[in-house]
């Protein structure tokens, strides 16, 4: 017994799967009405059930490992950046501070440590409360809601109003006002947050918190209020990976470490940004008939009440990620390779409503019916929805990116393949829903285009083919970047778990720079490994006949990042619109120079490219008439 270690929930592979799995398993039995021979209920602990999962321990492994290197780099970058700033005060107005606030004595009210005072004050009132009042809620906002009321200074309308207490629990909540047991349990109360003072907020204590060492803890001294604040200071991030011909799910990594950090972050919602565009693009191209060729100005435009069918009370007028319009023409292939928003709402407007983007949503498993608990949709009839703003889940955006990959068939992830019980009789086999949700030609034309968003300077340095799309949140709060290979759907999503836990600049917090890695690590680690069955040299579907046709355009004329920067200064020179202080004469004069010869030098590179070209085709023209000739004269045809 001296060797026995009895293992926690948090140790061992997959630790926030097999927490979701227990959840899954509770709802799976209930919907399906799965009972025992004798009509019971299953004890999922006791009664000898086997779950075969979709999950392959080494993808896991691989997943895990990926996605705990890359947060490491983005927590010391996070913690430089953040040095010496409060991000619960940073640029919050008086409404923020009171929400960070609130929010944040509501984690710390969430810990163990906490749970653990409030039990020693409050069980033996609570109890007693309950046996009149069974089931009621006591919590602590609940508690100072009563005692808000009590003091006449808000009324039961206003709490309920603030969702501090429901409705159908008004009349049991005035009954006890008027018992004895309110005065006892306010006075508790209120010994208790005494208490949480002083045992929170003042006293430095030797403890264990996260780290990202070998031992992922170390040993610190620091009130446990602070302690609460450091951990609440590390980003997160959740990773899923799908095979999208069969919805099987191979990895799934729900946060940097379950002992720490319990939340699962694989099926929370987080906003999607630009990871939505892809269907926004592939709806323009198979409802609307728009070329992917077709040219839009980068410009600012606008959706006004009244235009189209898009019902909006007050003009809608988006910027781009970086508030900059080049006035450049893009065709659709660069509008997403450059996630313009100027683009994207250039076709929203094409389209004159959102009611065709939300059904393609459905048909790829986002539901453009299903609501919140307060009645809002989760897919709203706006149209923002098309640039990403919207809460969904990385369960969802993997399982929409099947379509992608499968030729235009969406596939539903799932997770058990099948449960058999104690006697090997199975009581239940997972089945993905299947459909076709986009037309096989255009579906390869999405393909192309998110294959060309991570190729040129863009790749990811793997054997795999590869496509994918990077997404980034207002203020940074999120970073997503969803990868397509023939054989694996991978999403990943980085951020704090409050909005304010961010980074402060595009270049430090877009999902190129936050999430994108930890696939690129995740797909080069599966090739590498020899354990792993993974094979790099798998290709997608082989597109329609008269796909080349629709997609070449000047091989979509990619215009490189630094040349669009070059045009952008070229204008503001011509334009004379920098800042009084953003250049002194010298620099402007260095920059012009410079900027002369880059554009010399540019052109003399695209004339000497033109005349190869050009001289190309005519060696070209002159062999193909002379072997056309020559098989003329032989009797034969071309």
């Amino acid at each position: 017994m001296s060797n026995f270690k009895r293992e926690t929930q948090s140790e061992g592979v997959a630790p926030y799967f097999r927490s979701e799995l227990t959840k899954y398993l509770r709802n799976l039995f209930k919907k399906e009405g799965i009972v025992d021979a004798e009509g019971n209920d299953y004890n999922i602990y006791k009664d000898g059930l086997k779950i075969y999962t979709t999950i392959d321990l080494n993808y896991q492994r691989l997943a895990e490992k990926a996605l705990q290197d890359h947060m490491e780099w983005n927590q010391k970058r996070y913690f430089r950046v953040w040095k010496n700033m409060d991000p619960w005060t940073y640029e919050a107005d008086s409404l923020q501070l009171v929400i960070r606030k609130e929010i944040l004595s509501r984690n710390v009210k969430a810990s163990d440590r906490y749970l653990n005072l409030r039990n020693s004050f409050l069980a033996d009132i609570t109890n007693s409360i309950r046996e009149d009042f069974k089931d009621l809620p006591l919590s602590d906002n609940v508690i100072k809601a009563l005692i808000k009321i009590d003091q006449k200074s808000s009324s039961f309308k206003n709490q309920i109003a603030l969702s501090k207490v429901k409705a159908k629990h008004q009349s049991d909540y005035q009954k006890l006002l008027s018992q004895e047991n309110w005065s006892e349990l306010r006075s508790k109360f209120e010994e208790l947050q005494d208490a949480f003072d002083q045992e929170f907020k003042k006293d430095k204590i030797k403890m264990k918190v996260f780290d990202y060492n070998e031992e992922r803890e170390k040993e610190v001294e620091m009130t446990p209020f602070d302690s609460v604040r450091y951990h609440n200071q590390h980003l997160q991030a959740g990773l899923l990976a799908v095979e999208p011909q069969t919805g099987y799910i191979k990895a799934w990594v729900g946060g940097v470490n379950h002992k720490y950090f319990k939340y699962d972050h694989v099926n929370s919602r987080r906003q999607v940004g630009s990871t939505i565009k892809p269907f926004v693009y592939a709806t323009a191209i198979s409802l609307q008939g728009i070329s992917p060729c077709q040219e839009f100005e980068d410009i600012q435009y606008s959706i006004a009440p009244g235009d189209g069918n898009f019902d909006l009370n007050d003009q809608w007028s988006p910027a781009n990620a970086d508030e900059n319009f080049t006035g450049n023409m893009y065709n659709l292939w660069q509008g997403l390779l450059y996630s313009k928003n100027s683009i994207t709402v250039r076709l929203v407007k094409e389209m004159g409503n959102v009611e065709v983007i939300r059904e393609l949503l459905d048909n790829v498993g986002i539901s453009n019916s299903e609501r919140y608990d307060n009645g809002r949709l989760v897919v709203p009839k706006v149209p923002s929805i098309s640039l990403g703003a919207m809460d969904l889940s990385l369960v969802e955006m993997t399982g929409a990116y099947t379509t992608f990959a499968n030729n235009g068939n969406y596939t539903e992830p799932i997770f058990v393949k099948r449960i058999e019980d104690k006697n090997g009789k199975v009581i239940y086999t997972g089945v993905p829903e299947r459909k076709l949700a986009l037309n096989p030609m255009y579906n390869a034309v999405m393909l192309e285009m998110l294959k060309n968003n991570v190729g040129s300077g863009y790749g990811l340095g793997v054997k795999t083919p590869v496509g994918g799309k990077t997404g980034t949140t207002n203020d940074y709060a999120d970073g997503w970047f969803m990868g397509v290979t023939p054989n694996l759907i991978i999403g990943t999503w980085v951020g704090g778990d409050d909005k304010w836990i961010r980074f402060l600049t595009l270049d430090d917090g877009q999902g190129f720079i936050m999430a994108r890695p930890i696939v690129q690590n995740f797909i080069k680690s599966l090739e590498k490994d020899t354990l792993v069955d993974y094979d790099a040299s798998n290709k997608f579907p082989k597109p329609p006949r008269g796909f080349y046709e629709l997609v070449d355009c000047d091989r979509y004329k990619q215009i490189k990042p630094e040349e669009e920067q070059a045009q952008t200064l070229n204008q503001k020179v011509q334009l004379d619109v920098f800042d009084d202080d953003e250049f002194d004469e010298e620099l402007e004069e260095e920059m012009m120079e410079e900027l002369e010869e880059e554009l010399e030098g540019e052109l003399e590179e695209e004339l000497g490219e033109e005349l190869e070209e050009l001289e190309f085709e005519e060696e070209l023209e002159e062999k193909t008439k002379e072997k056309t000739k020559e098989k003329e004269g032989g009797g034969g045809g071309i």
